[in-house]
């Protein structure tokens, strides 16, 4: 008697419950979803004899369920029917993260979105398979006809007709009826589509070209595409760029996949390990199995392992998964010219890349770097953080330095370097000039770097670009002292200070002077050396650290006297007078800014006889001297006014505030907090603003107004948390309050 596919169905429920196997399990096994398995036991649809079979393997029934389809397959019922195929493989276990990007899916595959095509890309390893197979698992029921995968990581020998015969096959259409033009062939592809809802999965496509003819022009057809290019040429596609995980998502990700080790691992040290593997999911899958698996005795040395940078991308090899190889393949689509451009970007040491720099580094002109730069961006090898700057992922850096930089002579890798570094310096200097003009320049920066091309409009420009740059030139600084360009090396040190001045940044700054301290020891430069030991003491005096900030002043001073340097002489004996005021040595401090003040007048230094004019006005304040230290905090600010250093006059008027005070008169000390704070925003200065805050506080809880003080304080905190007692009156009487 015929059997017909409700019989069919209700054989597998029958043998399926035998065997206690549930639906869900079966679906996995036979690559099928639960919902379609669902409608064959119940005769809501036909199974088609590839499906039985993969049953019938899966229930273990040497045929037997096989035999009730093929008599019907003989009299025609199946052949071009594709209800059940289901070649979806089971998505990565342990799946983490993403959620707006399978949210992006959902909508393209129940058609909020419009769009058939969805287009996934991202650098390699960052889980665009992973993200597809589970958007596409989580919608398979809504593609009752079929849904498909196809691997384009291996290469297809006769491109698009080899996919589309495949395809067709998969279908029931006969080879021998499949016409030979790839045209004929998606056209065959497009009828016997028609009317359907099926979904294709095409991972690893190299170009829109090979999608093209795949896509059906059927609503209820949808196609996924990873790539890692941008696929930008398909116009109407639905483009989900897919980054790395976030630090909480590829923490979970570590513990899931690393087992017990992992699961009780210390929150810091799973951090560290995610960091090293740069968030990138197969990096993080590799180092995490390595745990689990027992390679790793802790997740402790696996963090010490991976802190060793010449040997991380060693770890992140398993012998299967590998994010070098994954790298290498996202290499092979470059021309040489790419190549060079990305083995030298690898070159920067800075977290962000200026298209100027990729010009300079690269010695081509900025029109073609930024052509260069927005191809590697289409595969994902950078990534655009405006329309101006750049970044590597860190093992995509890594890559470039082990498998490219070889390629490179070591004569073309330092000259890059240099002309990097003397490109980042010009730059620095034009800022540096335009943030404080009057600013004394050893002639030896102005000679071998004259302003050229790379000038700035203002000051606000300049201050701009050292804000966004200050990190990559801080690295730089280190490279010139590593490669041996000690002139460089302090030279850039020199120049960054005002700037770091301004903003408070001690560490940088010491960092910065520390190294060129080595350099100009290395080099036996003594001016030099002089200049960066009293620098580097003005950074730990800013920050508080009085007692090293003195002994360099102190080493400073020797240098000067030896070199016979008078105006180096004096500054030192400014320095130390100003720790001197700050650590109480009122009397020695007095004396050494009353020198100072007279050397600054006779030789008409204007700027810094203003500075050390201010000094007295503050040492005064302490010694309860408070009209003559107004006197002297406003002598200062309209001297710096007329020079037109705007945050010298801030600081000023929130000195003269705070010796109203000091005095006593808390209206005309609450009238100069408030203008210091109006002149603070114009500057900008996030320091003088929360030092006239904290003022303003002060003068509330002096006259019973709590509640008022507590905000300004809270507004302090904001703009400027952790004013230093040590070095700010406003904040001791605070800490007391």
């Amino acid at each position: 008697m015929k059997r017909h596919a409700p019989d069919f169905g209700s054989e597998l429920r029958r043998r399926r419950n035998e065997k206690k196997i549930t639906l869900d399990a079966l679906s996995k096994r036979v690559f099928c979803s639960q919902g379609h398995l669902s409608k064959v036991e119940r005769g809501k649809t036909k199974a088609t004899l590839p499906l039985g079979r993969l049953c019938d393997d899966a229930l273990e029934l040497q045929g037997e369920l096989v035999a009730l389809l093929e008599e019907e397959e003989s009299m025609g019922e199946y052949a071009t029917d594709i209800n059940s195929i289901f070649g979806l493989p089971a998505p990565p276990s342990h799946f983490t993260g993403h959620p707006e990007e399978l949210k992006s899916i959902a909508d393209h595959l129940t058609g909020a979105l419009g769009s058939s095509l969805c287009v996934i890309s991202g650098m390699a390893g960052v889980g665009k398979t992973a993200l597809a197979l589970q958007g596409a698992w989580a919608s398979s029921e809504s593609f009752p006809d079929g849904c498909f995968f196809l691997d384009f990581s291996e290469t297809w020998p006769h491109g698009t007709r080899e996919v589309l015969s495949s395809l067709l096959q998969l279908i029931g259409v006969p080879e021998e009826q499949l016409p030979s033009r790839p045209d004929a062939l998606a056209n065959l592809w497009r009828s016997r589509t028609r009317g359907k809802r099926l979904l294709l999965v095409l991972d690893n496509m190299r170009s829109a070209a090979d999608v093209a003819p795949l896509l059906s022009s059927e609503p209820g057809c949808k196609v996924i595409v990873t790539s890692q290019k941008r696929l930008s040429a398909l116009d109407e596609a639905t483009h989900v760029p897919v980054g790395v995980l976030t630090d909480t998502e590829a923490g979970a990700l570590f513990r899931r996949v690393g087992g017990e080790r992992a699961a009780d691992a210390p929150e810091a040290v799973v951090r560290a390990i995610v960091d090293y593997c740069g968030r990138l999911p197969l990096a993080v899958r590799i180092v995490a199995a390595r745990l689990r698996s027992g390679s790793m005795r802790s997740a402790a040395e696996l963090e010490t392992r991976l802190s060793h940078e010449a040997h991380r991308l060693e770890l992140l090899d398993d012998g299967d998964r590998s994010v070098t190889a994954a790298l290498t393949v996202s290499c092979r689509c470059l021309s040489r010219e790419q190549r060079r451009v990305l083995a030298l970007l690898a070159l920067h040491p800075g977290p962000g890349i200026d298209l100027h720099d990729v010009a300079v580094l690269a010695d081509i002109d900025p029109l073609r770097a930024a052509t260069l730069v927005d191809s590697l961006a289409d595969v994902h090898l950078v990534t655009h953080e405006s329309s101006r700057r750049v970044s590597m992922h860190g093992l995509v850096r890594q890559f470039a330095r082990a498998d490219l930089l070889a390629h490179l002579t070591a004569e073309e890798q330092h000259a890059a370097l240099r002309r990097l570094l003397e490109h980042g310096l010009r730059l620095a200097v034009a800022a540096d000039k335009l943030l404080t003009p009057q600013r004394y320049r050893p002639p030896v920066i102005l000679d071998d770097f004259p302003e050229g091309a790379w000038a700035f409009s203002d000051r606000a420009a300049g201050v701009l670009w050292l804000e966004s740059e200050w990190r990559s030139l801080v690295a730089l600084c280190q490279t010139a002292a590593e490669l041996g360009l000690h002139s460089l090396c302090w030279q850039l040190a020199f120049t960054l200070r005002d700037f770091f001045f301004l903003t408070k940044r001690w560490g940088p700054w010491i960092e910065t002077h520390t190294r060129a301290v080595e350099s100009a020891r290395t080099a036996g430069a003594r001016t030099w050396l002089a200049i960066s030991l009293s620098n580097l003491g003005v950074a730990h005096s800013d920050r508080g650290d009085l007692t090293m900030a003195v002994g360099y002043f102190q080493q400073a001073l020797v240098l000067y006297q030896e070199l016979g340097d008078d105006d180096g002489v004096v500054n030192s004996v400014s320095n130390l007078a100003w720790a001197e005021l700050y650590l109480g040595e009122y009397e020695n401090s007095m004396d050494g800014l009353q020198t100072a003040l007279k050397y600054y007048r006779r030789m008409e230094n204007r700027r810094n006889g203003a500075i050390t004019l201010r000094g007295i006005a503050l040492l005064e304040a302490e010694l309860q001297l408070c009209p003559s230290a107004v006197e002297h905090a406003q002598q200062a600010r309209a001297e710096f006014h007329a020079l037109g250093l705007e945050l010298d006059a801030v600081m000023s008027v929130n000195c003269a505030a705070w010796a109203h005070f000091r005095s006593g008169d808390h209206r005309a000390a609450a009238a100069g907090y408030q203008e210091a704070l109006a002149l603070a925003e114009s500057c900008p200065s996030s320091y003088e603003g929360a030092r006239a805050l904290t003022g303003l506080g002060n003068i509330s809880w002096a006259g019973g107004r709590h509640e008022a003080a507590n905000e300004f304080w809270r507004r302090a905190d904001a703009l400027y948390g952790g004013l230093e007692p040590l070095m700010l009156g406003e904040a001791r009487v605070r800490l007391a309050s």
